[in-house]
This record gives structure tokens, C-alpha cells and sequence, in this order.
């Protein structure tokens, strides 16, 4: 039981203790833009609130990291080049972030990103239980979808996990993937020497280690193939409820994402059926080896698609996006006068060349009259 009293602090009955009021409720931020209303979540590295921005009459979520950190300048100078990266995505699958950078008052970064409804894969998965292929796999590969954008800026996620795949509700439609924390966990990673625990130090967190890749696991250098094993990671999950090792330890998962082959899906829930095809599609893309993985989330995402049902058919194609109009225009008035434009160039060349002709017989004929 929590009672408020008059110095701003909380008393909490059964331990006999105090504890500040957080600061930030109640405040306003950045010259009155956001009022902090409540606070929605917490975490390792900060806390996540609900404000209201009058100006624009909508809600926003606005992540505070610990005050803590605002004095590594390494860490400070790494997020600002994340969050302008972050704020470039805009893939529909992708959290919108609006704006990001320091409170003046006490240094703490923040980020203010769209204000979504819902809940996270895990907390969907645990009220639900695990979800059919019909409902699982669309919203996998949506998420594809945001990672694929995401990796062709050069940003890898590194952290996923059901807690950053949000189910909301948008535009009359449920199931609406929206993938969150975009490069905050590259961020907060120190290189690591292969075989080191992933460690929490001062409040970071440097990866989850359910979900990491071999390499993560390792220390080693990640790219974009790290992130499609830790969504199949998540898939396999969704789909069971379970994970594709049966260990009982953080250390446990990390040595078994290293040495020990999966569980093939079909074999970890006896009263599921499932289709071999996405088994051996859930089993490349867990191989130890990125070498041996789907290369990229569209890939990965396409090779899902035909054990989706109707929705993950009707879904748009994933992979890099069609060239807009402009840079079809500007790709057409790049190319070289050799390269020509059909036979309409050549028709047009023919008309210019029977003008010149014409013209300088006319010229002739006028110097011959003119003559006499």
C-alpha cells in the first residue's frame, strides 16, 4: 500500500520504507512543449512516460534515460548519432520518433516517440497464450519489413525481443506490429572478448540473453544477420511458448545459442502441428553460422510468407522499396547521350537534321535571287 504525504515522498507500508516521488510526473518539459502525466514503463536504462503536447493535441511516449549517464560523453555523443538515425526510419512497422536530445536541467536525454495502444509480443503471448501461424506470422513479417528499412541505413537492432515488438491497434486494424528501440542497444554495447558474460553495469543492459545471436553471445562483431536470428528466436517463441533450448540460466542460453542445435519446432509442443516447411524455414534461420542464414529480413521474411495464411499473402512484398518518381527522373537525367531514349530521340534528330537542310537551301536559293 502506497500513501502520498506532504514532503513529495511515498510511503510504502509492509517495509517501513521511503522513497522519493519521481521527478518527472507532473512536470513540464521542454519550454511547456510536454506535460508528463504518468509513467508507463521502466527498464535498465531509463523510465518511458505518457505526456500530452497541447500544440498538437495528441499524446506522445517520451523515454528518459538515467541522469546518471548523461556524463559519459562517449555514450552521449553515440546516442545523438542513433537517435538522428532513428528519427530517418519510416517504415509504418517502425515506432515514429519525433525529436530527441538533452533536458537542460539536469542533462538527461529523452527521446519523444508516438504514444501507442496495446501490448508487447511477451505480455500478448502470456494473457493468450501462444498464437496460431495465421496470427503469428504476419506480424513477423512486418517486422521484417522495418528491419530490412532499418539495415539498409546501416543501423542493427541488437536487442530484440518480444518486449520490443508492439501489437497495437491502427487505422481500424489489430495486430499492428510497430518495432521498438532502434538502435539504443548498439548504444549502450561495449566490445566484449569472445566468451565474456553479457553483464548489467551501471543500469545497462548489453543484450538479453534468450534472444542473442552466436555471435552476440560470443562478443563478436554483429550485423544485420544477428537481428533475423533473434526474431526466428522470437517466432520460435511465440508460436510454442517455449524457447528452442530448454535450459534453466542466462548462462545456460548463451552457451546453448553457441553449441547446441534447436529443438525443431514440430517436436516442442506435441499437440501442435506444423508444417515441416516452416521448420526448416525456422531452422536456417537460427544456423550458428550467419554465413548459412537468410542474408536479410526480407528474405526471411519472404521464405515466411507461404505458411502465413491469407493475411501474410495479401501483405506487400519485403525488401528494399520501388524507386520513387523523383529518382527515376533524376536517374533519367543522369544517363549519357549514348544511352539515348528510343526511337523517338532518333525520329526527333531526323527532323532537326531535314530543318538544317532546308534552311540552308532557302539560304542559297535567296543569294542566287539576290545575285541577279
Amino acid at each position: 500500500m502506497v500513501v502520498q504525504i506532504a514532503s513529495g515522498q511515498e510511503f510504502w507500508y509492509g517495509c517501513g520504507c521511503m522513497r522519493p516521488k519521481d521527478p518527472f510526473i507532473g512536470r513540464e518539459l521542454l519550454g511547456g512543449q510536454f506535460r508528463v502525466l504518468e509513467k508507463i514503463g521502466t527498464g535498465g536504462m531509463g523510465s518511458v512516460y505518457k505526456a500530452e503536447q497541447p500544440a498538437m493535441n495528441r499524446m506522445v511516449a517520451i523515454k528518459i534515460l538515467h541522469p546518471k549517464l548523461a556524463g559519459r560523453k562517449d555514450l552521449t555523443s553515440r546516442f545523438r548519432r542513433e537517435a538522428r538515425a532513428m528519427s530517418q526510419l519510416t517504415h509504418p512497422n517502425t515506432v515514429k520518433v519525433f525529436m530527441y536530445g538533452e533536458l537542460e536541467d539536469d542533462g538527461s536525454l529523452y527521446i519523444v516517440m508516438e504514444m501507442l495502444e496495446g501490448r508487447n509480443l511477451n505480455q500478448t503471448v502470456r494473457k493468450e497464450g501462444p498464437l496460431p501461424v495465421e496470427r503469428a506470422i504476419p506480424v513477423l513479417i512486418q517486422c521484417c519489413g522495418a528491419l530490412q528499412e532499418a539495415h539498409d541505413l546501416g543501423i542493427v537492432h541488437r536487442d530484440l525481443k518480444p518486449e520490443n515488438i508492439f501489437l497495437s491497434k491502427q487505422g481500424g486494424m489489430a495486430d499492428y506490429p510497430k518495432v521498438l528501440d532502434f538502435g539504443l542497444a548498439k548504444v549502450t554495447e561495449r566490445q566484449m572478448q569472445p566468451g565474456s558474460v553479457i553483464l548489467t553495469q551501471e543500469g545497462m543492459v548489453f543484450g538479453t540473453p534468450e534472444f542473442m545471436s552466436p555471435e552476440q553471445a560470443q562478443g563478436k562483431t554483429l550485423d544485420a544477420r544477428s537481428d533475423i536470428y533473434s526474431l526466428a528466436v522470437i517466432l520460435y517463441e511465440v508460436l510454442t511458448g517455449k524457447l528452442p533450448f530448454s535450459a534453466r540460466t542466462p548462462m545456460e542460453y548463451i552457451q546453448k545459442h553457441v553449441t547446441d542445435p534447436i529443438i525443431p519446432l514440430s517436436e516442442r509442443v506435441p499437440d501442435r502441428k506444423f508444417d515441416r516447411g516452416l521448420d526448416a524455414v525456422l531452422a536456417k534461420a537460427l544456423e550458428k553460422q550467419p554465413d548459412n542464414r537468410y542474408q536479410t529480413a526480407g528474405e526471411f521474411g519472404e521464405a515466411l510468407r507461404q505458411y502465413g495464411g491469407a493475411a501474410a499473402k495479401a501483405l506487400p512484398p519485403v525488401g528494399p522499396r520501388a524507386p520513387s518518381l523523383s529518382g527515376e527522373l533524376k536517374a533519367a537525367s543522369q544517363r549519357s547521350p549514348a544511352q539515348g531514349t528510343g526511337p523517338s530521340a532518333k525520329l526527333l534528330v531526323l527532323v532537326a537534321a531535314a530543318c538544317l537542310f532546308a534552311g540552308v537551301l532557302i539560304a542559297v536559293l535567296v543569294m542566287k535571287v539576290l545575285a541577279h
